[in-house]
């Protein structure tokens, strides 16, 4: 519950037939917490039978830049890992409810019977990534900067990676994945990761257009959206920084096993790949050879049994060694609590990586009928 006087986890209104929901942590860069990802799942499963609500838009909140004389949006960080450090090692079970209440609003949006919009500004990452990809129409404007960069704190890219990831053409979900690049409006566009490209200035005329003008159906709503962004395209566009190697991506990437990927990267004698290599070298062993077994996984399974997939996945995260001990605890410390940037990954290599220690993570934790995702259709 919002103590009082306190900000509103999430902003909503109904506007000319569209729901906005507004992520409302602008100084955590919007990323979720568990109130945030209950408010969310309430206002969606309400706005699903509302005969006023015709498709829902998606947006984060905005900060006064350190400047003061303009302002910062981003749509959504990930999840509050801070948070996630604190509760496993104080063993609490609310990170357990956080995923799963994470995860089965990420499905929700994958299969609400409405259109739903994402309006892409700024860091889009981790659980960010889990909300715009379950929107129909993701919009990317100038200044969004995508990522996956779960591997780094010793996770994996979960809230439906290993569905939207392995449905990138080639080795692009492996890479994205295991390396967890940034990336921006075009190339998010060439890989199947947006829709189209806008001015982000362009959002608050088409909002005040529908309040002049409401609009009673779904399809003209996003008719008007998309004739509104015709109207403001973003140009020009950023280059491309990782479409521009989807040749070498697809080379290296689509290797049988890790240590064969970081092989054929030494092989390489490219600024490319000397550079996937350096990226590569701070992120944890283990967990690279996780996601790598996760994607190619997820290529073949359906939406629901991917989710129910990273559930497993994430609750091993914590408990195939618990506290300190774990992966997570270890990466989550180095880069956000101690911030030395000196993770202590076990094993320390990819060579090391044995294929028990990845199967491990893929063992069930609950049968069929007890799992906490179940019910997902």
């Amino acid at each position: 519950m919002t103590p009082v006087g306190a900000p509103l986890p999430i902003l909503t209104d109904v506007i000319g037939g569209l729901g906005v929901i507004t992520l409302n942590r602008p100084q955590a860069l919007n990323a979720l917490s568990l109130e945030m990802v209950r408010e969310m799942t309430a206002v969606l499963r309400g706005w699903a039978s509302d005969a006023s609500v015709q498709a829902v838009l998606l947006r984060g909140s905005a900060r006064a830049a350190a400047d003061g004389k303009r302002t910062i949006t981003h749509f959504c960080a990930g999840g509050d890992i801070r948070f996630m450090h604190d509760a496993a090692l104080a063993g609490d079970a609310v990170v357990e409810d956080f995923f799963t209440e994470e995860y089965a609003l990420d499905h929700l949006l994958h299969v609400f019977p409405k259109p739903t919009i994402a309006w892409l500004e700024g860091v889009t990452m981790g659980g960010g990534m889990g909300l715009a990809q379950g929107c129909k129409l993701r919009v990317a404007t100038e200044t969004l900067r995508m990522a996956m960069p779960e591997t780094r704190i010793g996770l994996f890219p979960d809230v439906g990676g290993g569905h939207f990831l392995s449905r990138c053409a080639g080795a692009i979900g492996e890479y994205l994945g295991v390396v967890g690049p940034h990336f921006h409006a075009n190339d998010a566009m060439q890989m199947g990761l947006a829709d189209v490209a806008a001015a982000s200035s362009c959002l608050p005329s088409f909002l005040d257009g529908l309040c002049a003008a409401p609009v009673q159906s779904c399809e003209g709503i996003l008719g008007r959206l998309q004739e509104h962004l015709a109207r403001h395209p973003l140009v020009p566009l950023p280059e491309t920084s990782v479409m521009a190697h989807v040749a070498d991506i697809d080379r290296h990437f689509s290797q049988p096993t890790l240590a064969d990927i970081v092989a054929s990267l030494q092989s390489d004698r490219g600024d490319w790949a000397k550079a996937t290599l350096a990226q590569m070298s701070g992120h944890s062993p283990l967990m690279m050879a996780v996601t790598l077994e996760q994607i190619r996984r997820g290529r073949g399974m359906a939406l629901a049994d991917v989710f129910r997939m990273e559930r497993t996945l994430v609750r091993h995260c914590f408990q195939l060694r618990k506290g300190a001990a774990s992966e997570t605890i270890e990466g989550v410390r180095a880069l956000v609590i101690d911030k030395d940037n000196a993770p202590k990954w076990v094993p320390a290599s990819v060579a090391e990586v044995s294929r028990a220690q990845v199967d491990a993570y893929f063992q069930p934790v609950w049968p069929p009928h007890a799992h906490p995702l179940r019910d997902l259709h």
